[in-house]
């Protein structure tokens, strides 16, 4: 079966998954028109708004391109013209709408609201992200393959690295790497104040500088524009570099983190790197359908007290809280590993999973990993050596 048979059949089951949810919350229509949930509901990114009743057949209310072919496709100029054209159609105007409340201006939300004479609409943000967090068959599929090529381009970084090198010149080749090997380039993100482009390179003390954005560390970066990742600094001998690229070969994302020094480094930081590979199988081993996101931190704070090596966790300066996330076609899905977190496991979800440390003025270390969740445990998806590789 083809790409597009294979796209057209899980099209469907997407459309079946929401408009189930949207019967038991009792709501009449969906209306989507960010970029990440028109693709996940179309297969494609058009400008305009994806309409879905609650039972029946979806409308693409499409400003551009000029060449959108799905059936009831009707080009509008502005949203105020949806309810005629639903009328035209002789569909009923619902009374209730899902809009992406979070993530769409005040202002287009309530020209949304005016344009179906509603008081309150309910959030499809939350929802979307929810219903896209349990992964189909198709989409599976296209997180192995990333991960296939995610996990080719991280064997070939040795190879790119110069002794002399800045951590941006050595961040570009292995960048250049991911070019030439299919990666997308856009590295998409959920949340304001999120920006990155396609991953992060952390070494010597550049690893301990606190950002603003809401990764698991942070870095100075090489302008007060983009203050994250590689800042510009030599890579000395004794320095540890924390490749934290992205995997974007296909629009469903791996997340992988891998660590390599100049020489030998110290001991803390091997022992530090140690935990994290212990941390990952301890999970490996515990976790699975039903267990919550908040044990699974829990697993990891636990082996961090053990080691005496708190001081150090997820930063030094500014210490993350999170220990892992979900991935898909945003790096940062649900659910999201904290010891807050009320949410539990279900099969089918993509989460990486990342305990790292900071050593002052040596780097990052510690591992990422892609993991499923399948009925009966976890099926590790990013598969590489592990252990902190010498340049």
């Amino acid at each position: 079966m083809s790409y597009k048979e294979d796209l057209s059949k899980d099209l469907l089951i997407r459309q079946q998954r929401l408009q189930s949810t949207m019967q038991s919350m009792n709501i009449e229509g969906c209306i989507l028109t960010t970029a990440v949930n028109v693709f996940y509901m179309t297969g494609m990114v058009y400008n305009g708004y994806y309409y879905l009743p609650i039972e029946g057949q979806p409308v693409h209310f499409v400003k551009r391109p000029e060449d959108v072919s799905f059936d009831n496709t009707i080009y509008i100029r502005k949203p105020e013209q949806i309810t005629d054209e639903l009328k035209n159609l002789g569909r009923s105007i619902p009374q209730s709408v899902l809009i992406e409340t979070d993530v769409i201006s005040f202002g287009e939300c309530s020209r949304l609201l005016n344009t179906f004479s509603l008081k309150e609409a309910a959030n499809a943000s939350t929802l979307m992200r929810k219903v896209r967090s349990v992964k189909t068959e198709f989409e599976l599929e296209q997180v192995r393959l990333c991960a296939r090529k995610h996990e080719a381009v991280y064997k070939m970084i040795p190879s790119v690295y110069k002794d002399g090198m800045t951590d941006i010149e050595f961040q570009i080749e292995i960048e250049r790497l991911m070019r030439l090997h299919g990666s997308l380039g856009l590295f998409r993100s959920y949340g304001e104040n999120m920006d990155i482009y396609m991953g992060s390179l952390l070494t010597g003390e550049n690893a301990e500088a606190p950002s603003p954005f809401d990764f698991a560390l942070g870095g100075a970066g090489t302008s007060p524009i983009l203050p994250l990742g590689a800042s510009g600094q030599k890579i000395k001998k004794g320095n540890t570099i924390m490749v934290d690229m992205a995997g974007n070969y296909t629009p469903w994302m791996t997340d992988m983190t891998r660590v390599f020094s100049v020489g030998k480094t110290l001991d803390l930081a091997y022992r530090a790197h140690q935990v994290s590979i212990e941390i990952s199988n301890k999970v490996m081993d515990i976790a699975k359908p039903g267990v919550s996101c908040a044990e699974l931190y829990n697993i990891a704070m636990e082996a961090v007290v053990k080691n005496n090596l708190e001081p150090y966790f997820m930063g030094t300066k500014q210490q993350a809280k999170f220990v892992g996330h979900g991935v898909g076609l945003e790096i940062n899905e649900p659910p999201v590993l904290t010891p807050r977190s009320k949410e539990l496991l279900e099969p089918n979800i993509v989460f990486a999973l990342e305990p790292k440390f900071v050593i002052p003025e040596v780097g990052a270390v510690g591992i990422e990993n892609t993991y499923l969740v399948t009925q009966d445990g976890l099926e590790k998806l990013t598969i590489l050596e592990e252990e902190i590789i010498e340049l």
